[in-house]
């Protein structure tokens, strides 16, 4: 059987990843954050291999951005502050601050050197994305406990995690839908 070519095998997989943004309600996830990690399984080599990088450094990521933003929220019930618009002061802080151990504990996580960077990086700013979009704040319904706002990255972190989580998928599945039956799916894609 002959491989199906690029242009074909990502156009199916475009379909494939509709019903996960379109069919789900509530708990429909953030297509285009699934786009962004399924490229990035195409730039650490399009090989089931590097989902064992991208997945624990893509959800470390997460988890950094989470705890960050929660820090930030609390920085700012005590920082009222403002440079421009209410709250500013407490985010320059909070997100500054909160930011330096966790980029430098990238130094003593074996699995966010070198290729694991990109997708920790990426899991950072994708965390960051779905909380600074405010599209996801009660996302499948869950909401912050009134008077605990600083719960709410919690909750717009779950569409970050599982949207990663299909686009890793979609670049695997890509990638194998391009190998001929029976082939290696560990060959890079053409």
């Amino acid at each position: 059987m002959k491989a199906i070519p690029l242009w074909i095998s990502v156009s199916i997989t475009i379909v494939v990843s509709l019903p996960f943004g379109l069919w789900l309600g509530a708990w429909s996830l953030p297509l285009w954050l699934a786009f962004v990690v399924w490229a990035e399984y195409f730039a650490l080599g399009a090989k089931p291999a590097a989902l064992k990088i991208m997945i624990p450094a893509y959800l470390l990521g997460v988890i950094g951005a989470t705890l960050v933003l929660i820090f930030s929220m609390l920085v700012g019930k005590v920082v009222t502050a403002q440079i421009v618009t209410a709250g500013d002061a407490a985010w320059f802080i909070g997100l500054f601050v909160g930011f330096l151990p966790v980029i430098y504990a990238m130094k003593f996580l074996p699995i966010t050197g070198g290729p694991g960077g990109l997708p920790f990086f990426n899991g950072i700013s994708m965390g960051l994305a779905t909380f600074f979009t405010g599209l996801y704040v009660a996302y499948g319904g869950l909401s912050a406990p009134s008077g605990a706002d600083y719960l709410l990255p919690l909750i717009t972190s779950i569409p970050a995690v599982l949207g990663g989580l299909l686009g890793a998928f979609l670049g695997w599945f890509n990638v194998a839908i391009m190998t001929p039956f029976g082939g290696s799916s560990d060959a890079p894609a053409k």
